[in-house]
């Protein structure tokens, strides 16, 4: 069972750490990215959704939700996410220093492919999305097509 304050209060103080190390050094960045970034927003969306993590790296989908649901969640710092192909579902969040996330996305994964299609597929082999388009588009997502929020007790208070 995941003691869900302990973990809100551990990314709190990791991003406490940060700023400290920032202060510490003028002009050098701590800032947590990558994998680090990746893994603690599975971990606060899973926790926050209820959803099963599987194995890190799993290709295509992070977790599944209660239903089987397979869900790819992305979590960033940054102004952008990258996809590298089409997720059945998505929760997208940014992750913010007190502990807490802001949910940019959480939709069908088709209608956030859908803004790649008629794309040339860049070198890297990922697709960009701004933060702000994937805000417009979340506010066409039906309720329905949502995975909800677990327990209000587990939200983000």
């Amino acid at each position: 069972m995941i003691d869900h304050k302990k973990l809100r209060g551990l990314v709190k103080q990791l991003y406490s750490t940060v700023l400290e190390l920032e202060a510490m050094f003028p002009g050098r960045h701590f800032t947590p990215d990558g994998h680090m970034v990746g893994s603690l927003g599975e971990c606060l969306v899973a926790d926050a959704y209820d959803l099963e993590l599987l194995t890190a790296s799993n290709k295509g989908y992070d977790a599944l939700s209660k239903n089987g649901l397979q869900v790819e969640i992305k979590a960033t710092q940054a102004n952008a996410v990258a996809f590298r192909s089409k997720p059945a579902h998505t929760i997208i969040i940014k992750i913010l220093p007190d502990g807490t996330f802001e949910e940019i996305y959480n939709g069908p994964g088709a209608l956030v492919w859908k803004e790649f299609e008629g794309k040339r597929l860049p070198s890297n082999g990922q697709f960009q999305i701004s933060l702000n388009k994937l805000r417009r588009l979340n506010q066409l997502v039906a309720a329905s097509e949502r995975v909800a929020r677990a327990e209000p007790l587990r939200d983000q208070t």
